[in-house]
């Protein structure tokens, strides 16, 4: 289905820059980490208790997220599936003792069960890496709750998926395969107005293809939706480092580099940037924004 007709089965869709149900601060917003998992790739382990997890979520808040994102999974390289009792162990109660304490939290999950109880306890929006496809009850479980949805470019499990970064044209091919996804979204009662794309950076592909992602956004802008871009601390970005000169730089020594990244995709189009240093990814977007500005005004 060409991307025109996709756009206009979605008429009623919100622009790229507007989410309904999400904040409105005129700038791309910043999407904090909060990892409730002993095994995430760079910050596995310091959050995995309740408390401190909840803790770290209201010092996300303060230092200016506009959602704390809460994952009680890793989707890294490699990662093994966690039970769904231990999912919803780890990430229901601190969802609910964040929204009560006033924080908007999505809920990082591939999981339909999750996702509708993370809504029950005070998410306020659903982000799914595998963009409903590990879970085929996932569509319609969001399309029930009303609450905005981002679903990721996905090809495979985290323990597989690096078999499958095969492109010809990176950029046309996520586009196609995200094209099929908002139909299939739409036809399961997904909102458009609610619905948020993600390129998949490091999801089934290899650094060369998400750079070439990141230098595209514009053209995936054009399916019609808001772009959460998702590059915080990821192995392409430890690649740009080492080829720069930098050395091996760890993840958690990549968060300048990342914010670095965030600015480029907020000069870009995007709607969203996740990251682990909410501080400095405000100050990215906040610098792009007023670039945007003042470009607009010299034109």
């Amino acid at each position: 289905m060409s991307t025109t007709h996709t756009r206009s089965l979605v008429g009623g869709a919100a622009s790229s820059s507007e989410v309904d149900g999400l904040p409105g601060p005129g700038r791309c917003l910043v999407m904090g980490i909060l990892n409730v998992t002993p095994d995430s790739f760079s910050d596995g382990g310091l959050y995995a208790d309740s408390r401190r997890a909840v803790d770290r979520g209201l010092e996300l808040a303060a230092q200016g997220a506009d959602l704390v994102d809460v994952g009680g999974e890793s989707t890294r390289p490699g990662a093994r599936p966690v039970a769904l009792e231990e999912e919803l162990a780890r990430t229901v109660p601190v969802v609910r003792e964040l929204a009560r304490a006033g924080v908007s939290t999505s809920i990082d999950t591939m999981h339909a069960p999750v996702a509708r109880a993370a809504v029950e306890a005070g998410a306020r929006m659903v982000n799914d890496v595998s963009g409903g496809l590990a879970d085929p009850a996932m569509a319609r479980a969001v399309a029930a709750t009303g609450v905005p949805y981002v679903a990721t470019h996905w090809r495979a499990p985290s323990r597989v998926m690096d078999r499958h970064a095969d492109y010809e044209d990176v950029v046309a091919e996520v586009a196609a395969e995200l094209t099929r996804r908002i139909c299939q979204l739409l036809d399961q009662g997904v909102d458009p107005a609610r619905l948020v794309f993600d390129p998949g950076l490091g999801f089934a592909k290899r650094p060369e293809h998400d750079w070439t992602l990141l230098a595209g956004l514009g053209v995936l802008r054009q399916l019609g939706f808001p772009l959460l871009v998702g590059a915080s601390r990821k192995r392409f970005i430890g690649a740009a480092l080492a080829e720069g000169g930098a050395g091996e730089v760890p993840p958690g020594g990549r968060d300048a580099a990342t914010a670095a990244v965030s600015a480029l995709a907020a000069l870009n189009g995007a709607f969203c940037v996740r990251v682990h240093d909410v501080r400095a990814g405000l100050d990215a977007v906040c610098m792009a924004s007023a670039y945007l500005t003042h470009l607009d005004g010299h034109h």
